[in-house]
């Protein structure tokens, strides 16, 4: 039988205490979308013939940057609470209360990425495209935190699936009548992004997405269905008007990165038309089997995004014949089956 409402958690369990310390649902939700996103990584990028200890290294400074940046584009997005005539500096930092906003986390983390991924000798794109579906992921299990906050949800509504909110809580919208039920957007957008990790690995294990056409796919599925989701939110926002149309800042922003991201994959698709290997390294630090259970980094470049690798010219080591036998000639001389023979027709003095 379908509910005729979803419940929002009772408020005590958006935090708790262990000690002088205070646990947020919404900072564990965070939390382990960020593990499960990089165990998918690591997967995926062992794959792509990467080091796995590579990812937890690159998310060092990747996670970081992109919180800080998730937080500074939410406050400089929703700056009221912040800046306005009520507003408190003091909540810039609290982002246990909720407000994260992607653009900036992914925009920031990828300059951290960035750094890492030059630290470690590998390709910021190689690295994208791994980690897509695990940010997607991460996506997906961190709006849950938005359920325990009870916060960003939609317009009211009467479908069965309609989100209920307390009426005492500070994010319930004055002027509505107790027991309004609204739309549940956390849980929109965290179907969509699941529904989204599914079709990106199907796409990857299909047509190999690679040089960085997984990650704009991801850019653009998910604004795809930010674009929507977002303008069924009623929470406090910055309004834009453009031609004449006035929408949420981010509904804007969702449109103009979905068109540019769409332009980017074309664009690769194209240019890597026919290319059938990527390197995940950096030109000159991929490393390279000596064959004595040693490795060196002694790639060349050839300019189309893959190492070719020289040969190992070391002192000390013979030339591999390939195995040919040797063949000895009447005065009793060895010589390699590789050296030509005389012609029989100069050598006999009969002729």
């Amino acid at each position: 039988m379908i509910p005729a409402s979803i419940p929002s958690p009772p408020a005590e369990w958006a935090s708790f205490s262990i000690g002088p310390a205070t646990i947020h649902a919404y900072a564990l939700c965070i939390l382990a979308g960020i593990i499960v996103a990089l165990l998918l990584t690591s997967a995926r990028w062992k794959r792509y013939g990467g080091n796995p200890d590579v990812v937890w290294d690159i998310a060092i400074w990747a996670v970081p940057f992109g919180l800080i940046g998730g937080r500074l584009y939410h406050v400089f997005s929703s700056p009221d609470a912040y800046f306005g005539p009520d507003g408190d500096l003091s909540r810039i930092p609290r982002i246990w209360e909720g407000g994260l906003g992607i653009w900036g986390a992914v925009a920031l983390g990828a300059v951290g990425a960035w750094i890492a991924c030059r630290r470690a000798g590998v390709r910021l794109a190689a690295f994208a495209d791994a980690a897509a579906p695990g940010v997607l992921l991460a996506q997906a299990i961190g709006r849950w935190g938005n359920w325990f906050n009870q916060e960003l949800f939609g317009a009211p509504t009467d479908l069965p699936w309609g989100l209920e909110i307390d009426p005492d809580n500070a994010n319930f919208p004055p002027g509505a009548d107790p027991g309004t039920l609204f739309h549940p957007t956390f849980l929109y957008e965290s179907l969509w992004n699941l529904a989204g990790v599914a079709l990106l690995l199907l796409l990857d294990r299909r047509f190999s997405l690679r040089g960085g056409r997984m990650f704009w796919l991801y850019a653009a599925y998910y604004t795809a269905g930010r674009v929507w989701i977002e303008a069924l939110r009623i929470d406090d926002a910055e309004m834009i008007s453009i031609l004449g149309v006035t929408q949420r800042l981010n509904v804007w922003t969702s449109v103009l990165v979905l068109v540019v991201s769409l332009a980017i994959f074309c664009y690769l698709s194209v240019k890597q038309r026919g290319a059938t290997e990527h390197s995940v390294y950096l030109p000159g630090q991929a490393p390279v089997d000596t064959g004595d259970n040693e490795t060196a980094a002694v790639p060349v470049d050839n300019g189309s995004g893959t190492d070719v690798h020289s040969p190992d010219t070391s002192a000390g080591k013979s030339p591999d014949r390939g195995n040919l036998p040797e063949i000895k000639d009447a005065s009793g001389t060895s010589a390699s089956a590789e050296t030509a023979p005389e012609d029989p027709r100069e050598s006999d003095s009969r002729k």
